[in-house]
């Protein structure tokens, strides 16, 4: 009896009769390891032609929005990074900014230009992943090592400026966590030269190779209706045609002061989609360059006698009550904490008591900056916003991130929503895949750009 049961699963209700369908159901995931261990495919054969597909998610469903309005404003910004761990500067920066749009204040030209840096480089390093890993897919493992190398001259400034190399925690409610460090743009130019020199290999191996384009041309397409209709943003959507871009649209930062184009193709294939990515990787290239080009100066170091102590010491002093001439003295701090020195942090962050925690400097070193400490940390104080809501959108790798905020006026978020750039894809993709073939559902799948974390949240 279980082998005829099996077997008309296999073959469809009714084979076992000799009527009824003779196509194959194939289960694809969740621990198919091109699924990412979090996608259920359910997919209906006719040979290996897919007749018809069925789309699961939610396996890694972490509870992200209900986590965030269980601690205080700050607290979401770690969660934030866990959205899209391969972009996760761009997650902080749309989160902070909601907040910030919620307090109605707005973050120092520096630190806006600090964050359009930031934000292209993590840009950059998610479009490496995605095309390297849809060509490793396909085969190209080669192509996949370049781009894996060129991620990490990119992964070296992240981890230059925030400590971490991949849940960063970098930006602040008001601000960011530290200024760049010194001889950061030469770093900068050194890498993206590097950078473009990965690309125009991938682009000779790639780009024009027969095998490539055959497996990508045709493959996986959207109409420009049906893509408009899923509400789909981003790379996918401009592989069809139209050049919707937040960063155009609805500027923010400082991105209305920098040339850049939006780069867009007709098919909405996967060989579309490829296309865009690698031309939006140089447009991002180009908005780095302006930004550190134009960026203004702020207070980096100040140091009024030449002297420093080691930051053990000064904590030591601080807590004995010994504070007099503490603040005048400059202290060497660990890699990890270079940069929250006061003089950057005022060219950084918002000068509001309310909002951004004070230097450690003035934390160890006064008994207000200790008070102004304690108040932003304890429970059922730190910051306070208005009670209303807000909604900020930035452009994510994969398209429109978007967080809406609720506030009741408490410490906490009342309500925090997430917009993912990578669901709509998710609900279209049974159909880019029906009617193609088995070979082609995983390099599909790897041109959508599914990222885990931010899907199920």
């Amino acid at each position: 009896m279980a082998d005829t049961a099996r077997r008309e699963f296999m073959l469809g209700e009714g084979a076992g009769t000799g009527g009824g369908s003779q196509n194959l159901k194939l289960n694809l995931g969740p621990s198919h390891p091109a699924m990412h261990g979090i996608i259920r495919i359910t997919a209906e054969l006719d040979g290996e032609v897919i007749v018809n597909a069925d789309v699961e998610i939610g396996y890694l469903h972490r509870a992200f929005e209900k986590d965030c309005e269980v601690g205080g404003y700050n607290n979401a910004i770690p969660y934030t990074d866990r959205l899209n761990y391969v972009s996760p500067l761009i997650n902080n920066f749309g989160y902070c900014s909601a907040v910030e749009k919620l307090l109605g204040i707005d973050v120092t030209e520096r630190c806006k230009y600090i964050r359009v840096v930031m934000s292209e480089i993590s840009r950059i390093c998610d479009h490496l992943t995605c095309v390297g890993a849809t060509a490793m897919e396909l085969g190209a493992f080669t192509a996949f090592l370049y781009m894996i190398k060129a991620r990490e001259f990119l992964w070296e400034l992240v981890e230059d400026v925030t400590g971490a190399r991949l849940t960063i925690s970098y930006g602040r409610v008001g601000g960011v966590k530290a200024d760049l460090p010194a001889g950061f743009a030469e770093k900068v130019r050194h890498a993206l030269k590097q950078t473009r020199e990965v690309l125009d290999e991938v682009h000779r191996l790639l780009t024009g190779n027969r095998i490539f384009m055959d497996r990508m041309e045709g493959i996986g397409a959207l109409s420009r209706a049906e893509t408009i209709a899923y509400a789909i943003t981003g790379p996918m959507l401009r592989a069809v045609g139209v050049p919707y871009d937040v960063r155009r649209v609805q500027p923010y930062y400082v991105y209305d002061r920098l040339e850049f184009e939006i780069p867009t193709q007709k098919a909405g294939d996967n060989y579309a989609r490829y296309l865009v990515r690698m031309a939006e990787m140089e447009q991002s290239m180009r908005i780095v360059e302006q930004a550190l080009a134009t960026i203004p100066g702020g207070p980096i170091n100040v140091d009024f006698e030449g002297r420093a102590i080691d930051p053990a010491a000064y904590v030591d002093r601080g807590k004995q009550g010994k504070t007099e001439g503490l603040l005048l003295v400059p202290i060497t701090l660990s890699p990890n904490l270079e940069g929250q020195r006061r003089a950057e942090l005022s060219g950084l962050n918002v000068s509001d008591k309310r909002i951004t925690l004070p230097p450690k400097e003035n934390t160890y070193g006064s008994i207000e900056g200790l008070m102004n400490h304690f108040m932003l940390i304890m429970d059922g104080y730190g910051i306070r916003p208005p009670p209303g809501e807000a909604y900020f959108a930035v452009e994510g790798a994969n398209g429109e991130l978007g967080f809406y905020v609720v506030s009741d006026g408490s410490d906490r978020p009342y309500r925090v929503r997430c917009r993912p750039p990578c669901l709509p894809p998710m609900a279209a993709l049974h159909r880019m895949i029906e009617g193609e073939m088995v070979a082609d559902l995983v390099p599909t799948f790897g041109s959508v750009n599914m990222i885990g974390g931010e899907l199920d949240r």
